[in-house]
């Protein structure tokens, strides 16, 4: 993990990207979130602690994750199409290469019990294989759609010793989940680490997610070194709900003005249906979840429920970096819609034998609004694999 302090778009002091961030927390939170405050970067580049995540990252995620140049893609989009697979990590997706970088933080800190929330079920899936693997008590907030429409994933978590609750309030989505998981370690502050899965809630969690995650983006640079014989591509592409997978794609790109950055965000049935999930087109200033950012919300301040055909992008909000990426114009943002995802998530199947989620769907679209150059590269973050949302291509074959 390469530390970068003299970025544009490193988080200040203050925890803010520009004006996005910051910790909006209950009083009896100030103590947890204050401790990693303190601590994070002090345990997470102790050579120590590097050693051990660096040896699980290698033998127990499966990295480095491969750099796979798709032929028949790239034939059809008349440029140079590569698919960093995250989809090949250990549990199926980048969700991992968190979890286990903040267990080994809760374990430095005592912390012997574990929460999290999840839409998609991978973060909660990613958490709950940690767990097992250190021997920690594991709840998984969940909302209770997600439940339904994820149902491998349930079962997976329960596999590996999760208990998973389902949140019943609000539109029984990844908000919700999160609002229950924040309510428990409120309750629980002492014994109990709260694993965020993005780039989300109060500082520091969106820069140590993203610092966990940018092991992405330093593998890019690497193997394309490797493969073109320069590091840098002309597109780095990811879909963004809060945004971890896009924050891990981007870290090592952020002050290379020549790599464009693309981020594709949920349109639901389309931006201006009601049914949307694209929150830079939609959203103004708020605050959710302990960070200031963008957020969907009606006049007076109440969020607006999203929709995606994705759990994973379902989410009214983006993390305060993405909101930073976009408003200082670094990084330009495609809405794709529910249909659209479908037809790339089909696409990639059929054309290179590898069925992505459908989170990573939205990211393949983009190649049809992008008119890339024959001489270009780009590289795709493939968040996810499809297992878990067969249910759903099913309905549409």
């Amino acid at each position: 993990m390469v530390q970068i302090e003299n970025s544009a778009f490193a988080v200040n002091e203050k925890g803010y990207y520009g004006n996005f961030g910051g910790a909006y927390i209950p009083e009896m939170l100030y103590p947890n979130v204050q401790e990693l405050k303190e601590n994070y970067l002090k345990i997470i580049y102790d050579p120590g602690f590097q050693e051990e995540f660096h040896q699980l990252l290698k033998d127990f995620v499966g990295r480095p994750t491969p750099l796979y140049f798709a032929k028949r893609l790239s034939e059809k989009y008349k440029t140079n199409v590569y698919l960093k697979r995250e989809d090949l990590c250990h549990t199926g997706a980048h969700k991992l290469n968190n979890t286990v970088g903040q267990i080994l933080l809760a374990k430095k800190l005592g912390k012997h019990k574990i929460v999290a929330e999840t839409g998609a079920g991978q973060h909660g899936v990613a958490t709950a294989t940690v767990c097992a693997l250190m021997g920690l008590e594991c709840i998984v907030y969940m909302g209770e759609i997600d439940i339904q429409r994820q149902a491998p994933n349930v079962a997976r978590m329960k596999m590996l010793g999760a208990e998973v609750r389902p949140a019943k309030s609000g539109s029984k989505t990844l908000k919700d989940a999160t609002n229950e998981a924040m309510r428990h370690w409120i309750n629980n502050p002492v014994d109990t680490h709260y694993i965020i899965g993005s780039v989300v809630g109060p500082h520091p969690y969106p820069d140590m997610v993203a610092r966990f995650q940018s092991v992405i983006s330093e593998e890019i640079r690497a193997q394309l070194l490797e493969k073109t014989g320069k590091e840098t591509p002309d597109y780095v592409i990811a879909c963004v709900g809060g945004g971890s997978n896009a924050a891990g794609a981007y870290f090592h790109f952020l002050d290379e003005p020549s790599v464009k950055i693309i981020a594709a965000e949920a349109a639901g049935h389309g931006v201006l249906s009601g049914k949307s999930a694209a929150t830079t087109f939609l959203g103004k200033k708020g605050i959710l979840h302990g960070s200031k950012s963008l957020l969907m919300q009606t006049e007076d301040g109440q969020v607006v429920e999203p929709h995606s055909i994705s759990a994973g992008l379902d989410y009214p909000g983006i993390g305060p970096l993405h909101a930073h990426l976009w408003e200082s114009g670094r990084a330009q943002f495609y809405a794709i819609t529910d249909e659209e995802s479908l037809k790339a998530g089909f696409e990639l199947s059929k054309l290179e034998g590898i069925i992505p989620a459908i989170e990573s769907s939205h990211a393949l679209a983009v190649l049809n609004h992008l008119n890339a150059k024959s001489d270009e590269t780009v590289v795709i973050a493939l968040s996810g694999r499809g297992d878990k949302d067969l249910d759903t291509y099913m309905k549409f074959l």
